[in-house]
């Protein structure tokens, strides 16, 4: 098990808290590619903390939605998406590279990451725009783990594109195996519910949802996210968790 966070969200004035100090605790940091967030100085400044840290580095590209933190759908022919998602993927190789670190996987943000779990056109058109990158290897693709984590993985065999499955520690799930929104009360967790239900998916495999079912998940990286309240010390206990 693995830990990540988004991170490289601030833009100008906007400054994200969280970098710095979590930058050493994580696993795994989903960069921000500035479609969403993420000023060119944010990002070059996380991809510096992930390399001075050994952290692995995955792109975090989302609609082109800057006011909106890409947390709304944007309705986008699939040439239009896949040339949206690889031009972000593209920008953060090339400062990664600089950096002195590599890319090691994609991880779409917000409404562009719900919108792939929920149709199959826009996983597609992700899974293409993620497979063209050929390097020393391939990238992978960081997608929800729901109940269906084997159709998924069928799906990406015919882009030979390897899957990082992903669960949350501090978002409540449906009894589906996806995240309630965030509009809905309860959808964010609290700092010692998100620890114990990072246990849960760590101890057991399972997750207890909204309406009190017990589903199982298999998950291989848990997310924190940085704007979360008590985001650094969630993380630090489980990262504390994960090497006991």
């Amino acid at each position: 098990m693995k830990l990540n966070c988004d991170l490289g969200e601030s833009f100008g004035a906007w400054k994200m808290p969280m970098d710095t100090h979590i930058m050493a605790i994580i696993d795994q940091a989903n960069i921000a590619c500035g479609f969403h967030a993420g000023d060119p100085t944010a990002i070059k400044e996380a991809l510096n903390l992930a390399t001075e840290h050994g952290v692995e580095v995955g792109a975090h590209p989302a609609y082109p939605d800057l006011q909106g933190f890409g947390r709304r759908s944007i309705a986008m022919q699939k040439d239009e998406l896949v040339a949206c998602i690889q031009y972000q993927v593209s920008a953060l190789c090339g400062l990664a590279d600089i950096a002195g670190t590599e890319l090691r996987y994609v991880k779409p943000h917000g409404a562009l990451y719900n919108d792939m779990m929920r149709d199959a056109t826009i996983m597609q058109a992700v899974m293409e725009a993620v497979a063209a990158f050929k390097r020393d290897h391939n990238l992978s693709l960081m997608v929800q783990a729901t109940t269906k984590n084997s159709s998924l993985s069928q799906a990406a065999k015919a882009f030979n594109l390897p899957l990082i499955f992903e669960g949350f520690a501090d978002r409540r799930y449906t009894d589906d195996g996806f995240l309630m929104s965030r509009n809905l009360p309860g959808a964010v967790l609290s700092e010692k519910a998100a620890f114990a239900q990072a246990r849960q998916l760590i101890e057991e495999g399972t997750v207890t949802t909204a309406s009190e079912k017990r589903i199982a998940l298999h998950v291989d990286s848990l997310c924190v996210h940085g704007d979360t309240a008590g985001a650094l010390e969630i993380a630090s206990n489980i990262a504390q968790l994960i090497k006991q």
